[in-house]
């Protein structure tokens, strides 16, 4: 027997601009397994193509740590790095979801 099920993704992520992004996952399942977000599998195939994003927010992370003021952060790097897997994931996940 199949059964429907419904998987909510939603991101605002700010930089210097705002982006939106909304995904509902449709699965259809039999009763007995659970869905399976591919969305995680997407991205760590794509991460590896965000390297320079990463090693950005990998130095930050090691400046903000010797900072005593506890005034600065690596927002702007962390959504720089996830705004480039996001970027790599999304063409692949909607071929997937059609």
């Amino acid at each position: 027997m199949n059964s429907y099920s419904e998987i909510g993704f939603c991101a605002d992520i700010t930089t210097k601009k705002v982006f939106h992004f909304c995904v509902i996952f449709f699965f259809f399942t039999r009763a007995d397994e659970e869905p399976i977000d591919q969305k995680k599998y997407f991205e760590d195939s794509c991460k590896p193509k965000c390297v320079r994003a990463w090693l950005e927010y990998q130095g930050c992370v090691k400046r903000v740590e010797a900072d005593e003021s506890g005034h600065k952060h690596c927002t702007g790097q962390y959504f720089d790095y996830w705004q480039c897997v996001d970027k790599c994931v999304a063409p692949k996940l909607f071929d997937k979801l059609k």
